[in-house]
């Protein structure tokens, strides 16, 4: 495999770990200054008041979108493996 192709490869690898991981932490971060903002508001300043909220939604953004991100992790899998295989 040349330079190129792997940096192509690389390239893909990262463009696909942040969509996977973009969804979960994009609405936790959401989540988190939502509550952050009601909490400065009330001033009411509990720890686990931002960790269980972040928890759900992380939790149902998985159950959700948990298929679509496996099976584009197991393409890339098979992509891989059938270079290597090739290689």
């Amino acid at each position: 495999m040349t330079n190129s192709g792997i940096s192509d490869l690389m390239y893909e690898f990262f463009t696909m770990a942040i969509q996977l991981a973009g969804p979960p932490l994009l609405l936790s971060m959401l989540i988190g200054i939502l509550i952050a903002i009601i909490q400065a508001a009330t001033q009411i300043h509990e720890q686990t008041l931002t960790f269980v909220p972040k928890l759900l939604v992380i939790g149902l953004v998985l159950v959700f979108t948990g298929s679509n991100m496996l099976s584009a992790l197991q393409d890339f899998t098979v992509r891989l493996f059938a270079l290597i295989q090739a290689g």
